[in-house]
């Protein structure tokens, strides 16, 4: 009997994790399609004319009528759609306008510059603007809460386009501490053949430390001005969720027991905000990879904000549903990871 109960257990715990991965599938590729019927929408929707934006204003009616009909748009709403998601579950988002080449090659080639951006942020973002928030908990009302709450005000009010100019006539036209736009100096660019498509970690690979310290000064001012803003919000998030920990029973239990301050802050209150904390992490990288248009634009940073800028510019729709599309994935990507991370830290959602 007892054999039949643990089999009868592990059946049931077996079924309960099927259906939850089956569920999380059905969800992702509800999500997708979604985004894909949103995205086809949204290129229906805007005041561009794909058709126009091949053949030039210039061409002629019967050039304009023959892609006009071989981009399927003389065919039923429900037909398109369907070939629209056809193409895409392929692969195939055809040729950007602005390159001639394939889009997934542009976005393959740009994409990695914004990643390597918004990781170098985020490690800036969350490695001060935790602590930040968890000081500022702590010594709730006194002078250290208020000069955070001060900081994170500013990161929220400060136009970032305007704090990415003044960041540059500063520390590079009158200091000379970091480079100036771009990944490299000019003298550097073009020694480093793209591997991974990360400059540091291609500079490092390949022995050019001269091409490294060349990026990470180029590098270290965009992330800081983008940083700014994600420690901001995370600091301002972490104090509220610090501040509502400081307060439960637990916590005054702690404190009357005399456990030592530092343990009943970082090993009892942080220990239980520690999902919050990842959720908001993962939201600012995301917000990161698909907002750091400004910053890429004012520090002409090469990555996928430019791309997609420039695409909307000249009313490229191939790249920009592919650069919708990726967004969205992205952010599917990271609530995944968030989910995996939940299991990993906090065994109750197990």
């Amino acid at each position: 009997m007892a054999m039949i109960a643990v089999t009868g257990r592990r059946g049931w715990r077996l079924s309960r994790r099927g259906r939850g991965f089956v569920s999380t599938v059905l969800s992702i590729a509800t999500t997708i399609f979604l985004l894909l019927a949103l995205t086809f929408i949204i290129g229906r929707v805007l005041p561009l004319d794909p058709v126009a934006a091949i053949v030039g204003d210039d061409a002629d009616q019967s050039t304009y009528q023959m892609v006009y009909e071989q981009l399927g748009l003389d065919r039923p709403v429900l037909e398109q759609f369907a070939l629209f998601v056809g193409r895409m579950l392929r692969g195939d988002f055809g040729i950007a306008l602005r390159t001639g080449h394939p889009v997934l090659e542009d976005i393959a080639r740009v994409f990695p510059a914004t990643i390597e951006l918004a990781t170098v942020t985020i490690i800036f973002g969350a490695g001060l603007g935790v602590p930040l928030g968890v000081y500022a908990a702590v010594n709730r009302n006194r002078l250290p809460d208020h000069v955070v709450r001060v900081v994170s005000l500013l990161g929220y009010s400060t136009p970032i386009f305007w704090l990415g100019l003044i960041a540059l006539l500063v520390f590079y036209a009158q200091l000379g501490w970091v480079g100036g736009g771009g990944r490299l100096d000019v003298y550097n660019v073009g020694l480093v053949v793209p591997q991974t498509g990360f400059l540091l970690v291609d500079s490092l690979l390949q022995g050019e430390h001269e091409v490294f310290w060349s990026a990470v000064r180029h590098i270290i001012l965009p992330s800081a001005v983008l940083g700014y803003s994600a420690i901001a919000y995370i600091s301002r998030m972490t104090r509220s969720f610090m501040l509502e920990q400081l307060e439960q029973e637990y916590v005054i239990a702690a404190r009357a027991k005399g456990v030592p301050r530092w343990q009943m802050i970082w090993r009892h209150a942080f220990l239980n905000i520690r999902v919050q904390v990842v959720t908001i992490v993962a939201l600012s990288y995301g917000a990161m990879l698909e907002g750091a248009v400004l910053i890429e634009t004012v520090f002409a940073w090469p990555g996928f904000g430019s791309y997609l800028t420039n695409a909307l510019l000249i009313g490229d729709m191939n790249a920009v549903t592919a650069c919708t599309l990726l967004v969205g994935i992205v952010f599917i990507t990271l609530n995944l990871i968030s989910d995996l991370l939940y299991r990993l830290l906090d065994p109750r959602t197990r």
